[in-house]
């Protein structure tokens, strides 16, 4: 997917500069040229725009003052002449900062930053979005939604397995314990015996070798799981 640009000089042979070189790289598309920041304005409410080019020496308003105008601002690379901006197109969170006259290599430097943040942002979503907060098990004859959060520990007992949840109710329903190991998430579950998954942020006693819920509940850590287990507690320990 390609980044969605906005150019934006007050001198022509400078905006028709910049806009040649975001239509050459092959991660930039070109949405718009505009001439001052009042035309901006305009492409900024009508368009999805993912970086801006901007001035900052324009006439009646300048691009330092419509970039900080923004409350929803895409990432800006400013161009300009005067390298005393430097400092206060950084307080504004500024991608980068490039002086004119303006080289192909210099734009593309800058351009690759917002390539990599963009990237960036776009893995950090997508990991965000396969994070899953419920799983359907079938118990009973019925399809029974359960939230991952509210998931104490799991049991394995010959084919089945009972989901034993905060609330002290147990779901039984027919699949092997690794099936569905492998739908929870990994940094907040853990299998600590060949019949047992537990939910680390609820473990909260461990005594001889031993998980212990609500006081009655003995959770054996088997050898073959101890040093994982070892390792998530000794990331924890104060």
């Amino acid at each position: 997917m390609k980044i969605r640009c906005l150019a934006i000089d007050d001198e022509p042979l400078a905006l028709n500069q910049i806009g040649s070189y975001i239509e050459k790289t092959p991660f930039l598309e070109l949405v718009a040229s505009c001439e001052n920041a009042f035309k901006a304005m305009e492409v900024l409410a009508s368009n999805q725009i993912d970086l801006m080019f901007v001035d900052i020496n324009m006439p009646e308003l300048n691009g330092m003052d419509f970039v900080k105008s923004l409350t929803h601002k895409p990432q800006v690379i400013f161009t300009t002449a005067y390298s005393e901006y430097a400092i206060e197109g950084f307080k504004v969170d500024a991608l980068d900062y490039i002086l004119k006259p303006i080289s192909y290599p210099s734009f593309l430097k800058a351009a690759n930053k917002a390539k990599t943040l963009s990237e960036s942002s776009k893995k950090s979503s997508d990991s965000e979005s396969n994070i899953k907060d419920c799983i359907f098990v079938k118990s009973e004859y019925r399809l029974v939604r359960i939230m991952i959060a509210d998931i104490k520990y799991i049991e394995s007992s010959n084919e089945y397995i009972q989901i034993h949840l905060m609330n002290k109710e147990t779901i039984t329903t027919l699949i092997r314990l690794k099936v569905i190991e492998e739908q929870l998430p990994q940094e907040k579950f853990m299998r600590i015996h060949r019949s047992f998954i537990v939910n680390l942020d609820q473990v909260k006693v461990i005594e001889r070798g031993r998980i212990i819920f609500d006081h009655t509940i003995y959770i054996p850590i088997g050898d073959q799981y101890k040093e994982k287990f070892q390792s998530f507690i000794d990331n924890s320990f104060v």
